[in-house]
């Protein structure tokens, strides 16, 4: 039988590490180093906005010259994202992130809360 990823994420702390869009890139940047992470969901009045991944940071700032403490998580954060609900199967999870080549995916209740994140590593 097909397991959910909700069960991927009972194995998990819990805890979803986010910004808002109004922070620098190097705010976002430090917190995923601190925490040894590669993406951090953008949160707004509880609501997922984007997301903010290291391959951001490395595509929007850096090849193109700008500076992380003056720019702002909302202009390079993929703001179209791409998310799952509980009772999808880790093989769909799976094949969303192979198909889209995404290596980071939000899980959102039906409220659109957001309660997990899973990744593709």
């Amino acid at each position: 039988m097909a397991k959910p990823i909700r069960k991927c994420l009972e194995n998990k702390n819990g805890k979803v590490w986010t910004i808002a869009p109004e922070a620098t890139v190097f705010e976002a940047i430090t917190q995923m180093a601190e925490r040894s992470i590669g993406a951090l969901v953008v949160v707004k009045n509880d609501r997922t906005v984007g997301i903010v991944t290291e391959r951001d940071y490395a595509r929007k700032l850096i090849l193109l010259g700008r500076s992380s403490r003056d720019t702002r998580v909302c202009d390079v954060m993929t703001s179209r994202v791409i998310y799952v609900h509980p009772e999808q199967t880790v093989e769909e999870c799976m094949a969303i992130m192979t198909e889209r080549r995404i290596r980071h995916l939000p899980v959102l209740d039906a409220q659109q809360k957001l309660i997990g994140l899973i990744s593709i590593g």
